[in-house]
């Protein structure tokens, strides 16, 4: 007997084949917001439109020191998935109140606040992103649910 998958899991498979438009290779991941079981948008790692991408021109890289004190780099050349999935939906005109996120990693904190602001209720991540506790923490104070499939850290370069 075939077992059809879940929606979490369709959802979540759907992440590999997104990801790989994404045009910085440090992190490599995209994101779909879902009402309803339908797909209402969907964003990966790139710059904003007509802007040069990280795999064109390289990373232009930061410092940051994240909630325990600890230093680390991000590249700010691109938007992240979720940035680049709410602006999507914005653009096309399309409610995301009430909507799950499906992401490979947790959210940013930065990118955790916008979801909170456009009414994102559930997120499903297939694993963690090694600076999320301070987004975890929104999350449970926004009352949003998150289901961490593999609690394990993404590791990626120059992390």
């Amino acid at each position: 007997m075939n077992k059809r998958k879940s929606w979490d899991e369709y959802f979540i498979d759907l992440l590999e084949p997104l990801s790989e438009r994404a045009t910085c290779d440090r992190g490599k991941t995209a994101v779909i917001i879902v009402i309803n079981n339908e797909i209402v948008s969907t964003g990966y790692v790139g710059s904003p439109s007509e802007l040069p991408h990280c795999d064109d021109v390289g990373h232009l890289m930061h410092r940051v020191i994240n909630e325990l004190d600890e230093e680390s780099q991000h590249c700010v050349r691109t938007n992240h998935g979720e940035m680049n999935a709410i602006a999507q939906a914005a653009k096309n005109g399309k409610a995301t109140k009430g909507g799950t996120l499906y992401c490979k990693m947790t959210p940013c904190y930065t990118c955790a606040k916008m979801l909170i602001q456009i009414g994102i209720k559930r997120i499903v991540a297939k694993k963690r992103y090694h600076a999320d506790q301070l987004s975890m923490d929104l999350f449970k104070q926004a009352g949003i649910e998150v289901n961490i499939l593999k609690d394990e850290v993404v590791k990626y370069e120059k992390q």
